[in-house]
């Protein structure tokens, strides 16, 4: 009786472990003030140094005390704008995002950025095709973004079709979504 017992508890964790494995991953959202603070400006302590000028690389110039300052552009912010397999309508759980980011784009410290709205499939089809569907889903992006009251003039629509994969699996529905990035051109 004691195996017994001992063995329905481990089918019955295993049972869990399966079943929790096996469960949908939950699409990320993101709230406003999320993407405010990964595009927003970043106020640094300015130097007590008002003006200087070192020649020589960076490290020597570090080296002598004067401060380097190297601007880096904000990395991409995937919106979690994911389309199902051979489409370019957005999915209501899309439209939450999208609704956040309008909101973003709004506010004092987005109003006068652009920004590159990038569109990319899998790799199933034709690169011709595919490029003219990641296109498609970006122009899907940005009209809904300008239906929130978001200017067109700050969204540049571009494809890349399956160029730039997101995970390994070449087919895998990761690879069909729309990424944002700040236009820095």
């Amino acid at each position: 009786m004691r195996e017994q017992s001992g063995f329905m508890a481990f089918v019955a964790l295993t049972g869990a472990a399966v079943l929790t494995v096996a469960a949908p991953a939950v699409a990320q959202t993101y709230k406003a003030d999320d993407i405010v603070k990964h595009f927003g400006p970043t106020v640094a302590p300015k130097p007590a140094v008002t003006r200087g000028l070192c020649v020589g690389t960076e490290a020597e110039c570090a080296k002598a005390g004067h401060v380097v300052e190297v601007a880096k552009p904000p990395s991409a912010f995937d919106l979690m704008v994911k389309f199902k397999y051979n489409s370019d309508v957005l999915e209501p759980e899309a439209k939450v995002n999208l609704d956040e980011f309008a909101k973003a784009l709004k506010t004092p410290q987005l109003a006068t950025q652009t920004f590159m709205v990038e569109g990319h499939t899998d790799a199933a089809g034709t690169p011709g095709y595919n490029l003219n569907l990641s296109q498609r889903r970006a122009q899907a992006v940005v009209r809904y973004l300008g239906q929130q009251g978001v200017s067109p003039a700050k969204l540049v629509a571009k494809g890349y079709g399956q160029e730039r994969l997101l995970v390994a699996d070449p087919l895998s529905g990761d690879n069909r979504r729309v990424e944002t990035r700040l236009r820095t051109e």
